[in-house]
């Protein structure tokens, strides 16, 4: 099955300082047929004026993957990490037994992220914080970004079997990604478009696919396109 959730059909939320699309129920917006996709709890697409951000707060026992669609994101924990994660680049905060954080937009114009919230697999993990690199223009094929999966070499680590890809695809270049049995995905492209098994996807679509099957996608125009890749019912 091949699901689409066309972005202006997103949960919505906006203040003075954020304007907020919801893939999945979150916050004040609740639908009960988007509770998550498997371990996918959250994704979210923020924009964050300059000189504001979320403030300090807590979580537990969650996967959180930021992936900064433009500007940078400025991270703090009361850990003591503390990092700025550039346009392409990936955080990944494992809330595990408890942190402490703040996200802010340092930056002169707006920040734009993705925010993907996974359920671990094991609960009460000493939590931590990282942040990498994945340069758009060295991207071949579809790039793990975080993942628990074995063989995810140079990803970032999650604790649950779940991948976040990303593929830099110019139009007409093309990826195919196999989703095997009692899997599931979501995609969504940060800028472009792209065609799925034949389907048309805008950006910032989002598209939920499950049952075994290969990906087929193209790009009809130049395009960022992430891929979480889970386990269902986990």
């Amino acid at each position: 099955m091949i699901e689409l959730r066309p972005f202006d059909g997103l949960g919505r939320f906006q203040n003075d300082w954020l304007n907020a699309r919801h893939h999945f129920s979150f916050g004040h917006y609740y639908d009960p047929k988007r509770m998550g996709l498997g371990s996918l709890r959250v994704w979210n697409d923020d924009t964050i004026r300059p000189g504001t951000g979320f403030d300090r707060h807590g979580h537990r026992d969650m996967e959180i993957v930021t992936y900064v669609r433009k500007g940078a994101i400025t991270h703090r924990d009361h850990l003591g990490n503390e990092g700025r994660t550039l346009a392409g680049d990936v955080q990944v905060m494992s809330a595990g037994k408890g942190i402490l954080h703040e996200e802010h937009n340092l930056e002169a114009g707006e920040t734009q992220i993705f925010q993907i919230w996974i359920e671990p697999a094991v609960t009460g993990v000493t939590p931590r914080w990282e942040t990498r690199s994945f340069p758009k223009e060295s991207r071949s094929g579809l790039v793990p970004l975080a993942s628990g999966r074995p063989g995810d070499e140079g990803a970032l680590e999650i604790h649950q079997d779940a991948a976040i890809l990303a593929a830099t695809l110019q139009p007409g270049e093309s990826v195919t990604h196999l989703l095997r049995e009692g899997r599931g995905a979501y995609l969504v492209a940060a800028i472009g478009a792209f065609t799925v098994n034949g389907q048309a996807v805008a950006a910032r679509d989002g598209v939920a696919v499950s049952g075994k099957q290969s990906l087929a996608i193209e790009a009809s125009e130049a395009t960022e396109l992430l891929i979480a890749d889970v386990v269902l019912g986990g």
